[in-house]
């Protein structure tokens, strides 16, 4: 008798996948939340198996900041049209132009607070009754709580004492009107797992991800690209270097790390020495201790 054997990457596809699936078997109008970057491509694509030769039944949620780095909106409008999937965008700058949301001022500002009620409208406005995210346990300690289907209550907050249980892997999406869930199918997977899993399917991703020529200024500890968002002080000097982003953001806040990586080979080989979470370069974590915590009960993540 022949027995079949599952690797980790394979056994981590499968367990996505059914979460995937369950996402699709329990909501009425699902979507998932898509942010240009390396996770969200991943959702991306395992919905895509997922529901092979189907369409993926889900349409892509971005929420625009107008400080997107161009190669991320460039990426994923060729994606979209590779898919022929359907596009929701959320437009932060509407926000303020509409008085829901006041912009932060100063050298250190940032739209990234400013997300939270551009989500939140785009959920009540397309009616979503689950958003599915690319969040994943390793990457930061407010994340490393979560379940595959967190609840939200009606006004998009998260809160622990209302997380269901999810023993043997049977997952409770019932809610009330009004609410809505988030799912993390990836959350049992680690950011080398998901660099192998992409260099094994040869998933298309951003070039920002290789290591590339670019204007930076080092700020907060890391590399700031230069862009017509960066306010410069007088001690700050742009510089030239071959630096490449482990993840992606705004421009303004998402510093990248000077490597020679320029293929994923490459990529894998740096991320397995690397001592620092990949978040460890977004300078929006950096404002507190509870940074992502206090944004996560707001609705954010």
């Amino acid at each position: 008798m022949n027995k079949y054997y599952l690797s980790y990457l394979d056994e981590l596809e499968s367990e996505a996948i059914y979460i995937l699936r369950e996402v699709y078997a329990q909501f009425q109008n699902p979507v998932i939340l898509f942010s240009g970057g390396k996770d969200s491509i991943l959702v991306t694509h395992l919905a895509k198996k997922a529901f092979y030769p189907a369409r993926i039944p889900f349409a892509l949620m971005h929420v625009d900041t107008g400080h997107n780095f161009p190669e991320t909106i460039q990426f994923r409008d060729g994606l979209i049209e590779n898919l022929g999937a359907r596009l929701i965008v959320g437009s932060v700058q509407e926000s303020i132009d509409q008085g829901r949301v006041q912009e932060e001022k100063g050298k250190n500002a940032t739209r990234n607070a400013l997300q939270i009620t551009t989500l939140l409208d785009a959920i009540e406005s397309n009616k979503v009754d689950c958003a599915i995210g690319g969040g994943r346990r390793d990457e930061e300690k407010a994340r490393a709580k979560e379940r595959f289907f967190s609840h939200r209550d009606d006004f998009g907050q998260w809160d622990p004492k209302n997380q269901r249980p999810e023993l043997w892997n049977l997952l409770n999406g019932k809610h009330f009107e009004g609410e809505h869930f988030r799912a993390f199918p990836i959350s049992n997977w680690t950011e080398m797992d998901v660099w192998n899993y992409i260099k094994k399917e040869n998933i298309q991703i951003p070039s920002l991800y290789f290591a590339h020529e670019r204007e930076v200024v080092w700020r907060n500890g890391s590399w700031i690209p230069n862009s017509e968002y960066l306010q410069l002080e007088d001690h700050e000097e742009i510089l030239t270097k071959k630096i490449r982003f482990r993840t992606l953001g705004d421009i303004t806040i998402t510093g990248g790390i000077e490597s020679d990586a320029d293929t994923l080979e490459k990529i894998a080989l740096e991320v397995s020495a690397m001592r620092q979470t990949e978040r460890g370069n977004r300078s929006d974590d950096k404002r507190s201790e509870t940074a992502m915590e206090d944004r996560k009960r707001e609705g954010y993540f």
